[in-house]
C-alpha cells in the first residue's frame, strides 16, 4: 500500500512538500545537512531519499568545502572520492531524482549513486558508511527497529545517524491548529494539486502513528547508538534525531 502511495505522489512530491510546509522543508533539510557536517571523501547513505533533495544538499556542501580547500572548482578527482548513495525502495521516486540530477548537470558516474533497496534489508556492507540520513521516510517503514538496526550495521565506528521526521506537537493551541491543518487542509491540497486525496490522507495519518520524540530517541539508543539527542523544529512539527556509532 505504501509503495502505491509513493508511486502516486512521486511526480508531485517536491511541489507538495513546498505547499504543505510553506517551503519550510527546505530549511529543515538544510539544518539536517548542517548537523551531518559532511566532508570530502566521505561515503554517505541517504535512505528513502529518492528525489535527491537531501543528497544534492550534501554534495553541494562537500563540493563547497572542496573548492575552498583546493582552490579549484573543477577538480574531478575530488568529486570521485566522495560517494553519496541515494537508496529508495520506490523506482518512481528514484526516477524523479535521476531526472533532477541530470537537470543539475550531475552525472551518475560521479559522486551520486542511485540504488533501489529496502531500508530494512540494505545491500551495503558492514561498517561501510561514514554517515546515514533518512528524511521523512522512517515513519513509512513496516518495522522501525529493523531500519535502525540496519543503519547501525552499515555505519563505521564514529559514523553519524540523522533522521528528519514529522513529529508530535505538544503546545495546546498550536496542536489544535496543526491537527486541523493536517487532517482538513493537506488532503484537500493533495486532491486539488495532485488529484490524489487518499495518498495524502495516509501521509497525515502516518505522522500520528509515529512514536513521540522521547520514545523514538529510546528506540535509537536501543539499536546501539550513543549520544542520542533530538532537536524540535517549529514546536515539534518536525524533529531531527541523531546518534553516533561508537
Amino acid at each position: 500500500m505504501v509503495g502505491e502511495v509513493f508511486s502516486n505522489v512521486a511526480s508531485n512530491y517536491d511541489l507538495m512538500n513546498d505547499l504543505m510546509s510553506a517551503g519550510l522543508h527546505r530549511l529543515w533539510k538544510d539544518r539536517l545537512v548542517s548537523k551531518l557536517n559532511p566532508f570530502p571523501g566521505m561515503k554517505h547513505l541517504d535512505v528513502a531519499g529518492g528525489t535527491g533533495d537531501v543528497a544534492f544538499r550534501i554534495l553541494e556542501r562537500v563540493n563547497s568545502i572542496g573548492r575552498r580547500a583546493l582552490q579549484d572548482p573543477l577538480n574531478d578527482g575530488f568529486q570521485e572520492e566522495t560517494q553519496i548513495y541515494v537508496c529508495d525502495i520506490n523506482p518512481n521516486m528514484l526516477d524523479v531524482g535521476k531526472k533532477r540530477a541530470l537537470e543539475r548537470g550531475l552525472r551518475e558516474d560521479k559522486s551520486l549513486k542511485w540504488v533501489q533497496g529496502d531500508a530494512e534489508a540494505l545491500s551495503f556492507g558492514d561498517n561501510s558508511m561514514d554517515g546515514y540520513t533518512i528524511a521523512f521516510g522512517i515513519r513509512n517503514v513496516t518495522h522501525i527497529e529493523k531500519v535502525l538496526a540496519e543503519a547501525y550495521r552499515v555505519l563505521k565506528r564514529g559514523g553519524r545517524f540523522l533522521c528528519l521526521e514529522l513529529s508530535h506537537v505538544e503546545i495546546p493551541v498550536f496542536k489544535e491548529f496543526y491537527d486541523f491543518y493536517s487532517f482538513s487542509i493537506i488532503p484537500q491540497v493533495g486532491e486539488l494539486v495532485a488529484g490524489d486525496r487518499e495518498s495524502y490522507q495516509y501521509l497525515v495519518e502516518s505522522i500520528r502513528r509515529f512514536p513521540p520524540q522521547e520514545k523514538f530517541a529510546s528506540m535509537i539508543a536501543d539499536a546501539g547508538f550513543q549520544k542520542v539527542e533530538y532537536e524540535n523544529l517549529v514546536g515539534g512539527v518536525v524533529a531531527i534525531h541523531s546518534g553516533i556509532k561508537i
